[in-house]
């Protein structure tokens, strides 16, 4: 498999970028943004595999993102990282389209294995890649 492009989406500048880091370290190509309306842009633009969303954040929040996000793409696989817990919270994600929840703090290996799985189930989902350059 190629190296997964992930985007982190959260307003704590400290968690994103640490995270940011270890991803980088782990072979992930990895971008961060303190909010969804400016990781928006990048996503129209860059496209992703695979966005790593927080769920509270000021302004637009992680389900209003979640949603502009499968505008743009509905194969763009989107985890919620999340400090709060809350079973209406994982239904209603689920239901809009996110592929896990897990609460942080998150073991980093856990996460490394949830990215990859979210990966592959994206690779299936697009098919292979057509000769014609399509």
């Amino acid at each position: 498999m190629s190296q997964p492009r992930v985007v982190i989406i959260d307003d704590e500048e400290r968690f994103r970028t640490t995270l940011r880091k270890t991803l980088t370290l782990q072979g992930v190509q990895a971008a961060d943004f303190g909010s969804g309306r400016e990781a928006l842009q990048a996503l129209r633009e860059q496209g992703a595999d695979v966005v790593l969303l927080d769920l509270r954040m000021p302004e637009m929040d992680g389900l209003a993102t979640l949603q502009a996000i499968k505008a743009i793409d509905p194969e763009i696989e989107v985890i919620i990282l999340t400090g709060h817990a809350s079973l209406d919270a994982a239904q209603e994600i689920i239901k809009l389209g996110a592929y896990d929840y897990l609460l942080k703090p998150c073991p980093t290996d856990e996460l490394l294995a949830k990215v990859e799985s979210a990966c592959e189930r994206q690779a299936v989902r697009r098919g292979p890649p057509r000769r014609d350059g399509q």
